[in-house]
């Protein structure tokens, strides 16, 4: 499998500001290792193997226990998580897969419980990145691992 287009030769502005948005939200108030299970599960749900590579690789390389990532698909059975982390998951997948309606009021409550407004705020940004990026990245057919090198994850040693 190749990609189709080169989307970042093609409108380098655009994914340069994708990317500026991408380190405002790692730079946001919300941790980075709830960030990295949201960019995990929103890639899971997406069906996006590039980023789905790429996050798992990340969050090796933070140091994330090898049965927590493998457990972000069954999180809800897993004992692995914590209540904050759960809430992130939850809305993570309400978002991805906005249901008719929108979010329900028993979720948002959830979420508000383990996390501020200005964390619910900046959590809502990462999942609107990830999925961004997912589409992009679904779109043009990106290749699993062929940026590892660009962003350092060589060093996951999951090759």
């Amino acid at each position: 499998m190749s990609q189709r287009i080169d989307y970042a030769k093609q409108s380098p502005e655009l994914v340069r500001k994708m990317m500026d948005l991408s380190v405002a939200v790692k730079h946001g108030v919300v941790e980075q290792s709830t960030l990295t299970l949201v960019d995990i599960r929103a890639s899971q749900l997406n069906g996006c193997a590039f980023c789905l590579d790429m996050h798992v690789k990340e969050a090796r390389i933070q140091g994330e226990r090898h049965l927590r990532v493998h457990h972000v698909a069954i999180w809800r059975e897993s004992p692995l998580f914590s209540a904050r982390e759960r809430a992130a998951l939850t809305w993570t997948e309400a978002l991805t897969q906005l249901p008719v309606g929108g979010v329900p009021d028993e979720i948002y409550a959830r979420v508000r419980e383990e996390f501020s407004e200005k964390e619910i705020v900046d959590l809502t940004f990462a999942v609107m990145t990830i999925n961004a990026w997912n589409r992009l990245s679904i779109a043009f057919q990106a290749v699993p691992g062929s940026a590892d090198k660009l962003y350092g994850l060589e060093k996951a040693d999951l090759a």
